[in-house]
């Protein structure tokens, strides 16, 4: 008869609980993942893989006994804190792209089209959707994902579990990090927005000069024409501030 005591159950469950909820928390806070059309079968099969194959990167974690109710949801607490945050700060750098999207597409004309996003549930225009699909290819072809597994290996040695749980707070101030959605997004959408206010300009000393010539009917096309050409000609250069963004903000947990 197979037999095994407590002391054996802790020490194969306790490495790998610990990383499994801190990890899923992440795929419940992050994009992509955490839409409703993505299987939540998908995120536990995907956390429980990743806690497992990290096993040798990862710091001794502590044997907590299976009695000690406070302590344990001190612990998940504090997992699903870190997880969440990880999860927020990489929702952040995404809402900064499409922050640059909605004032790219004020500048141009396009925000009146609007419409109503399923996957947020949330109104949504044009471009901030088009930029949102782009960065969500670009997070993977820049290898997006393999720096947040990183970090996310690494925050178990910057944030231990079960040693000052909420030091996480303190350290890494996630209440600041609202900020770098405005700064990110205007400094993609500059640009743009500078080569908007000069077309507008230009269009501004026509209408002086020629009073006849019916400037509106102008103005629109040739604006969201030279918008659509910016926007296609700035792409390319799309993957710099998203990985500065990243970078500054995953640097929190490592």
């Amino acid at each position: 008869m197979l037999t095994f005591s407590e002391a054996q159950l802790l020490a194969w469950i306790n490495p790998i609980l610990w990383p499994f909820v801190r990890t899923l928390a992440l795929f419940a806070g992050m994009p992509v993942f955490s839409q409703r059309n993505v299987p939540a079968r998908v995120r536990i099969g995907l956390a429980l893989f990743i806690a497992v194959a990290a096993q040798p990167s990862l710091p001794a974690m502590p044997v907590i006994p299976l009695d000690s109710l406070p302590q344990i949801l001190t612990v998940i607490a504090q997992q699903v804190l870190i997880g969440l945050a990880m999860g927020f700060a990489v929702r952040l750098v995404f809402a900064s792209l499409e922050f640059a999207g909605e004032l790219i597409g004020l500048q141009m004309g396009l925000n009146f089209a609007g419409f109503f996003d399923p996957s947020s549930g949330a109104q949504g225009t044009s471009t901030s959707r088009f930029l949102g699909t782009m960065v969500a290819f670009l997070f993977v072809a820049i290898n997006g994902h393999l720096m947040l597994i990183n970090s996310l290996v690494e925050s178990f040695q910057a944030f231990p579990v079960g040693e000052e749980p909420f030091r996480f707070l303190r350290v890494a101030q996630p209440q600041v990090w609202g900020a770098e959605v405005f700064r990110m997004g205007l400094w993609i959408a500059l640009p743009l927005i500078t080569m908007l206010l000069f077309v507008n300009l230009v269009l501004g000393i026509i209408s002086r000069v020629a009073p006849q010539l019916n400037v509106f009917s102008v103005g629109f096309p040739l604006t969201v024409s030279i918008g659509l050409v910016g926007l296609v000609a700035t792409l390319p250069l799309m993957h710099q501030p998203f990985m500065v963004a990243l970078e500054r903000l995953l640097a929190a947990f490592n």
